[in-house]
């Protein structure tokens, strides 16, 4: 059984594969409608991301050997129904977040051939086609997954590197004015950057959802979640700094590849295709990484009798794959609809959508983590106070970033999900 387990690296490589994705290859254009004051909305989302990891570490060494991450601990913290809750939830952020990485997929791909995003029909083929790829892909042994996502990671990390580390030395200090663009105060932008960068993030809980199949899960887990959010923290800072540097606001603000773009500017148009080829891998694996998870969480869910039964059946490599199609159902009917949208509208909406719905998973497992260490210890350290209380304002300051639109899609969505509790799962 052991040797069917995944070990440091690829749990490793699917805490930075999930969150290193279609985020930081679009957010630079989604946040130019800002200015430069999103810089400090990525170092409010790092900070937040590093006490949430930290948080996860704790919970996977006090809960190891279960499936579901976020949906397990919050069963044992608070019971059944906060546990189905987040699992809803989590799962409605997990296809939103699918159907963004295809609109990502999609406008990198749009630099080799100009011709997609002319065709609406076009780019909505290619996005399913990816998401339906992927899925097959999902039906095949947990480790060749695990295989997969460790290779699109190596890949993917390099044209980030290549455009953050040596861009540096091209920013232009000018492109950093004016620092606010937004029309917001400047709390209101760096509330609404952090909420989108945030974005960005989300993932690094993913050694936590299959922590039953990871080789000394209480150890590697936490590991592999803190390693994997540092890297991504000083990945995601470098590289947005020199892109803010180098592009223009108004060039970046339409830009459907900033990342190519930012190559162009210094390298020439052969390096624009290099940094773009290595941003549709990168989507690619952050694909691949999360259509597992949205098998997990379900499955783990129907294995408690919380959510029904079809997401518990397994095909004979023991993926949970009828609930990974009809999840995958869902994330193509949402990408679908919204190219009626921009390519960036499409996408920030989406991403906004993702945020909110992975916060109450957030939010109810760092008040588990609590529960479940006064339940083992009788006591609770101030450190360990703290950590909570921080993590706890983060999320709550975050959801109310997400505006008020955004949050009465997530309410109605989470409300649509009680029904089937009561009528579904607890008949």
């Amino acid at each position: 059984m052991s040797s069917k387990k995944i070990g440091f690296w690829s749990s490793t490589s699917l805490v930075v594969g999930n969150m290193i994705g279609s985020g930081v290859f679009l957010l630079p254009a989604s946040l130019a409608a800002f200015g430069s004051i999103s810089l400090l909305g990525w170092l409010f989302s790092s900070l937040g991301a590093i006490l949430l990891a930290v948080v996860f570490g704790k919970l996977a060494r006090v809960a190891p050997n279960t499936i579901g991450g976020p949906y397990a601990y919050t069963r044992l913290g608070f019971g059944d129904f906060p546990a189905y809750l987040v699992a809803w939830g989590y799962w409605i952020s997990i296809w939103a977040t699918n159907a963004a990485i295809a609109v990502a997929f999609v406008g990198y791909l749009n630099v080799f051939f100009p011709v997609i995003l002319e065709y609406k029909p076009l780019a909505i083929c290619l996005g399913l086609g990816v998401i339906w790829i992927f899925t097959w892909i999902n039906s095949k042994p947990i480790r060749t997954v695990a295989l997969i996502q460790i290779i699109t990671t190596i890949f993917k990390i390099l044209p980030i590197f290549l455009v953050g580390f040596i861009g540096i030395a091209y920013i232009n200090s000018e492109n950093f004015y004016p620092i606010n663009i937004s029309g917001e105060s400047n709390f209101s932008a760096i509330t609404s950057t952090t909420t989108l960068t945030l974005f960005a993030f989300l993932g690094m809980e993913s050694a936590t959802v299959s922590s039953k199949f990871t080789k000394d899960a209480s150890t590697t887990i936490r590991k592999s979640t803190m390693m994997g959010t540092l890297v991504t923290v000083i990945v995601y800072i470098l590289s947005s700094v020199a892109i803010m540097g180098i592009v223009p606001q108004e060039i970046l603000a339409k830009s459907s590849a900033p990342f190519a773009d930012a190559a162009g500017v210094f390298w020439g148009e052969a390096a624009k295709y290099v940094v773009a080829g290595g941003a549709v891998v990168a989507t690619l694996g952050a694909l691949n990484g999360w259509i597992l998870i949205q098998g997990q969480i379900p499955m783990a869910a129907s294995s408690d009798n919380l959510f029904p039964k079809i997401f518990g059946k397994v095909n004979s490599n023991n993926s949970p794959i009828l609930g990974i199609i009809l999840s995958s159902i869902l994330a193509s009917i949402l990408m679908s609809l919204n190219y009626s949208k921009s390519l960036i509208d499409a996408f920030t909406f989406m991403m906004k959508l993702s945020t909110l719905s992975v916060l109450t998973p957030y939010l109810l497992s760092t008040l588990s983590l609590m529960i479940i260490i006064w339940k083992t210890e009788g006591k609770i350290s101030l450190g360990k106070l703290i950590l909570i209380s921080l993590s706890v304002v983060f999320c709550v300051w975050v959801i109310i970033g997400c505006g008020l639109e955004i949050v009465c899609w997530g309410l109605l969505l989470l409300a649509v999900g009680i029904p089937f509790y009561f009528k579904l799962v607890k008949k």
